[in-house]
């Protein structure tokens, strides 16, 4: 790996999460419970949607994919914080921590991209349901899937190149729990300033596009719920959408605190790396299972299902 060839620096030090030192017992427990229930949640509602037919509608399947997302992205970091909590080895390797910081944006731009693809889901559905299967059809389903998987592994190679092209000399101590760009760009021995600049532009850039995709798709929605005549109907509009609103709001807030504001603080920093990693991914499930009739229906014939065949 070429990278590593201009560093002296061949492992980082994970320092953890700031201000936690007499908890780290409570925290293992507590992460890991989440870590497995997130998991598990997550592949409920991947196996519910691919085993159900009447779930075989575009809404669905970004919500499958959504799932997939959130199997993958706890296991980014998760899994090496719960073995520092148990006092096993805080050292990452240079490659190691190389590959955290590129899946790390890999998958988080990849949800910014994917909510952005739901949101325009819900505004075909909602303003023009007459054309919604023309519009969402399975091509063009397809084509926004790749493409956001595809942008974002682009967007993820380019942080992670500029940011491990530069020196690193020591010291070799990452304040948080992982390795990101925030943390790793004050350790190297070089100027940042073209690495920060277009980390902080990649970034920004994107999450702000969109973001305000994602607000225009949402206000086009409202005035479209205002004109239902019926508050059933409007109810029935809104509730589809309460659920994306609700995870919405839980990405774009640790992402804004993390690389928009201007002074930086280990506690905070390792409290939003945590809602970001650990909390958010586990509460998808329950928003999106305990806020959609459909997918409740569909998971509990699937259980029914599974418990049958197991007695059988």
């Amino acid at each position: 790996m070429k990278m590593r060839n201009h560093t002296s620096v061949t492992v980082f030090l994970l320092m953890g999460i700031s201000h936690t030192k007499e908890l780290d017992t409570v925290l293992f427990f507590l992460f890991l419970t989440c870590y497995l229930l997130t998991l598990l949640g997550n592949l409920l509602i991947l196996l519910t949607i691919l085993s159900s037919s009447n779930l075989h509608i575009p809404m669905y399947f970004f919500l499958g994919n959504l799932s997939v997302f959130d199997i993958f992205f706890p296991s980014v970091n998760s899994p090496k914080m719960m073995l520092s909590l148990m006092g096993q080895s805080r050292t990452i390797s240079y490659q190691g921590c190389a590959s955290q910081v590129f899946f790390y944006h890999f998958l988080g731009c990849t949800e910014c991209f994917l909510y952005t693809v739901m949101a325009y889901d819900r505004f075909a559905a909602i303003c023009h349901p007459l054309r919604y299967t023309v519009i969402m059809n399975h091509r063009v389903c397809t084509i926004m899937t790749l493409g956001t998987w595809m942008g974002s592994c682009l967007h993820a190679s380019v942080l992670t190149f500029l940011v491990f092209k530069l020196p690193y000399c020591g010291p070799n101590q990452v304040n948080n729990f992982f390795c990101d760009i925030p943390m790793v760009l004050p350790l190297a021995c070089a100027d940042t300033s073209l690495a920060q600049t277009v980390s902080f532009t990649n970034v920004g850039v994107v999450a702000l596009m969109c973001f305000l995709l994602i607000l225009t798709s949402y206000i086009r929605i409202v005035i479209s719920i205002l004109k239902i005549s019926s508050s059933e109907g409007r109810s029935r509009a809104f509730s589809t959408c309460s659920a994306h609103l609700t995870s919405i709001l839980l990405f774009y807030g640790p992402v804004f605190l993390t690389y928009l504001r201007p002074v930086s603080s280990s506690w905070l920093d390792s409290a939003v790396s945590v809602l970001n990693n650990i909390v958010t991914p586990f509460l998808n499930p329950l928003i999106y299972t305990l806020r959609n009739k459909d997918v409740k229906l569909a998971l509990r014939k699937a259980l029914i299902q599974g418990v049958h065949t197991c007695g059988a």
